[in-house]
């Protein structure tokens, strides 16, 4: 990722809107599944670790990191063990964990199938991924190459990467559909400028006043109510999907 993106997602992801309102959608989601108790929980990819926090309320929670940096602070929470690694070589033994969550991470890897092999390896049969993405590679910008990401997802390319892994696909639905519009428009016009990020770039993650942040998650919340009822969202800028490790060989 770049420098400059991540050091404000260090910053910000206690109190920017897209966080907050991400963890209220993971949140939604995590309490429909069936979760033992005890549960073994990793988060793959944790950046600052603030989900861990969250995560915590579903049991012993472990977090693995690429940058050193972003491990660094999330240890300083104290919320679990974190470790710095690459998700394609996971430190943890075959059927670990009971529960993963890898956030906007797979889309930077440049093997999505290899990343959600390893992840499978470790987790327990009828243990459960739940994995978000960006979505519309027509939607590709400026932002996704600052971000190092090699692709954009639409629903058939994450399941068909998940299902060649060997997982199943329990759920899988859109979300941050009411700003899509808005977003798609700025992502759009970017596009026709087109050109390396330089000093120039600014990253979206800036953090306005809380009233403006408190009225830019507000749909976010929104959506995990009806996501949490069961329902699904037909389009977003994001794509969740809850996948279950069927414990037979893919």
């Amino acid at each position: 990722m770049d420098e400059r993106l991540m050091n404000a997602m260090l910053e910000l992801d206690d109190r920017h809107w897209w966080y907050r309102g991400r963890r209220k959608i993971i949140r939604a989601e995590l309490d429909r599944l069936p979760m033992p108790a005890g549960a073994r929980v990793l988060d793959a990819g944790c950046g600052s670790g603030r989900t861990l926090e969250e995560l915590g309320r579903y049991g012993q929670v472990f977090g693995i990191e690429l940058d050193p940096g972003a491990a660094s602070v999330a240890r300083e929470r104290g919320c679990g063990e974190v470790v710095v690694g690459r998700l394609e070589e996971l430190p943890w033994e075959e059927e670990f964990f009971d529960l993963i969550t890898c956030l906007d991470v797979i889309e930077h890897t440049p093997d999505d199938r290899a990343t959600l092999r390893e992840l499978r390896r470790v987790c327990k049969p009828g243990g459960f991924l739940l994995v978000t993405v960006p979505a519309y590679q027509g939607l590709w910008s400026m932002h996704d190459v600052a971000n190092h990401h090699y692709r954009r997802y639409s629903r058939g390319r994450l399941r068909a990467a998940a299902g060649e892994a060997g997982w199943r696909v329990r759920r899988m639905t859109s979300f941050n559909g009411l700003l899509l519009g808005p977003a798609a428009a700025v992502r759009l016009a970017e596009r026709r400028r087109m050109r390396a990020p330089n000093g120039d770039y600014k990253p979206e993650l800036a953090l306005g006043p809380e009233w403006l942040n408190a009225v830019l998650e507000q749909p976010l919340r929104l959506e995990a109510r009806w996501l949490g009822r069961g329902r699904s969202m037909p389009a977003g800028l994001s794509l969740l999907a809850v996948l279950e490790n069927p414990g037979v060989s893919g």
